[in-house]
């Protein structure tokens, strides 16, 4: 591409990507709900803003520091003082359970209904597993339901990124050949990940003491060295083993949030922005990389996916998570009609969703394009319903 193209895609991207969240804005709606479909059909439409074409293989790198940088973000907001009694019992089984049960599911649902080979199934399963902040924050805000379950969706939905990520890679890992495939290198292979991204996050905070406390940077010169310590570490953990930058990422931000010493300012308008800004330019891109053709014959299927995760999978996961709880019936019913997928399920889609089908895994082709149905659906789903159903059930704070 010449370089007035290049930076017409740029500048394309961003305007659109900020147009969308400033129209959802005055349409009071998830920001989500336009940015997808504004993505799509603008990749539709012109080759300009397909990152592929624009950044090449910078692309993928980009995605997963961006990642962490929201991962990050949300860490900050993350009060490890609120986690505590039942609402700790409640999101550590939300994880614990709806992660394998989520998988395969979805998995099965994936070879049964979208005809993907056991590989393609698996890593399907896998993406689907997560939620995210960058969806369920938004959500949370419209709906405005009692703290306690803000508490309870907001650690699940910031912890399972991460876990997501890496159980991604763990099964890209298995998938493409590697050496030993059981279920015990498997495990051993999960395991490696996690004390990876836990050593990064480690060595992170020390890193954010020292420019931090240490050398008690002011605020501006603060939030560039944040900026900087997130990116160096998430991709030396990346470089490493895939995703465990995320892991690294967020343990990074519960440290800051919640270690005395670190003492950062409420208010973070700059941050804030950036990282709306990140969430609006991931979005669209990724969304431009969907081409109508693709999703062909995947639509009624991947609705029956959907149908079965929204109606069947999810209500048993939260009442299973909540049961031996003081959560009411309106509260477990409430968790069991939020999950919507995000920004790190279509990261991680599009980043091993390629390399699959390089590899000749059969149905990988289908990954991305159904990955994105299923965002779109359950965003337009959630986002539709959410304020409705917390009203219906007395959940809100002004009802």
């Amino acid at each position: 591409m010449t370089t007035d193209q290049v930076l017409f895609g740029v500048g394309l991207t961003v305007a659109l990507a900020v147009g969308s969240q400033v129209l959802a804005a005055r349409l009071r709606i998830p920001s989500l709900i336009v940015l997808l479909p504004v993505g799509f059909a603008a990749g539709a439409m012109t080759a300009d803003i397909n990152p592929d074409r624009l950044l090449g293989e910078a692309f993928q790198p980009l995605v997963s520091l961006s990642v962490a940088l929201i991962l990050y973000d949300s860490g900050l907001g993350l009060d490890l003082r609120r986690l505590k009694g039942h609402v700790r019992r409640v999101v550590v089984r939300l994880i614990a359970l709806g992660v394998p049960v989520t998988a395969a599911s979805a998995g099965f649902l994936g070879a049964l209904l979208l005809g993907l080979s056991a590989e393609a199934a698996a890593m399907l399963g896998a993406i689907l597993v997560v939620s995210g902040p960058t969806v369920v924050g938004p959500l949370l805000d419209f709906v405005r339901p009692p703290e306690r379950l803000r508490r309870i969706l907001s650690w699940e939905g910031s912890l399972i990124d991460p876990i997501g990520g890496i159980l991604g890679a763990v099964v890209f890992s298995a998938v493409i050949g590697a050496t030993e495939t059981g279920s015990g290198a498997q495990v051993l292979q999960f395991a490696s990940s996690i004390a990876i991204g836990a050593a990064g996050g480690l060595l992170g905070t020390g890193l954010l003491w020292l420019l931090l406390c240490g050398l008690r940077l002011g605020e501006v010169l603060g939030a560039t060295a944040q900026l900087a310590s997130v990116i160096a570490v998430a991709a030396a953990c990346d470089i490493a083993r895939d995703d465990t930058g995320l892991l690294a990422a967020i343990i990074m931000g519960l440290a800051v949030a919640n270690l005395p010493g670190f003492d950062l300012p409420a208010h973070r308008p700059f941050a804030e922005a950036l990282v709306q800004l990140i969430i609006g330019l991931l979005f669209v891109s990724i969304s431009a990389t969907i081409t109508p053709q693709s999703l062909r014959h995947l639509v009624l299927p991947t609705l029956g996916l959907v149908a079965v995760l929204v109606l069947i999978v999810r209500p048993l996961v939260a009442y299973a998570s909540t049961r031996g709880t003081d959560l009411t019936a309106a509260e477990w019913r409430f968790i069991g009609w939020m999950a919507p997928r995000g920004i790190v399920a279509a990261a991680t889609a599009s980043t091993f969703s390629t390399e699959l089908v390089a590899a000749g895994v059969a149905g990988a082709a289908k990954i991305l394009p159904a990955t994105f149905l299923v965002i779109v659906t359950t965003v337009t789903l959630y986002g539709l319903s959410a304020t409705p159903v917390a009203r219906r059930l007395g959940l809100t704070r002004n009802g």
